[in-house]
């Protein structure tokens, strides 16, 4: 089933990190085509706190004073990687977890705009692109789809065994041309 174009949202998880590297043609790609389908890009980005105040127990050791504290505002890795912009219409949302929806108001704004159906891109494919994705399927997003070639993770074999999982459960996992191709 494909949802209307006007009731779908993009998300564009952490492309501000490495391991994204290789898909950011991709992720151009898909968010081009999505805009041109009038489906609204929301733009993920994790950003904390300098001191480490809002990140994971396991991350707290790479912020404080003197740390270069990775992804937080002002630092290398805060920023969106060459080549992707947000631009006007789109929406950012900044989180401090793996999953978009936790701690944030992507769930509500979504709702407020009318979304029911999300299309997601991005890295890391076991981490925060699933964390999301399950999230989603629990609060009754459908259909959800991880694009495959938009979306990645640190090796080729963890980036196929989650989809091979995410797919297990309803979420539709096709190549950036299918995916262009079913919304034609």
């Amino acid at each position: 089933m494909v949802a209307k174009m006007n009731k779908t949202a993009m998300l564009v998880i952490d492309m501000q990190v490495a391991g994204g590297q290789a898909i950011i043609p991709n992720v151009i790609k898909a968010v081009e085509v999505a805009r041109e389908s009038g489906i609204l890009v929301v733009w993920v980005v994790r950003e904390h706190d300098p001191m480490g105040r809002d990140v994971e127990l396991y991350r707290m050791p790479m912020y404080g004073e003197g740390k270069e504290s990775p992804v937080s505002l002002g630092n290398v890795g805060s920023e969106l990687v060459e080549g992707l912009e947000i631009k006007k219409g789109d929406y950012k949302l900044v989180k401090t977890r793996f999953s978009a929806f936790f701690g944030t108001n992507l769930h509500s704004f979504l709702q407020r705009v009318g979304i029911n159906s999300l299309v997601v891109t991005g890295v890391q494919t076991p981490n925060c692109v699933r964390q999301t994705v399950i999230e989603a399927l629990e609060l009754d997003y459908d259909p959800i789809t991880v694009i495959t070639d938009a979306s990645a993770a640190a090796t080729p074999e963890v980036h196929a065994a989650n989809l091979y999982d995410m797919k297990k459960v309803g979420i539709a996992t096709p190549t950036l041309k299918e995916w262009c191709k079913s919304i034609a």
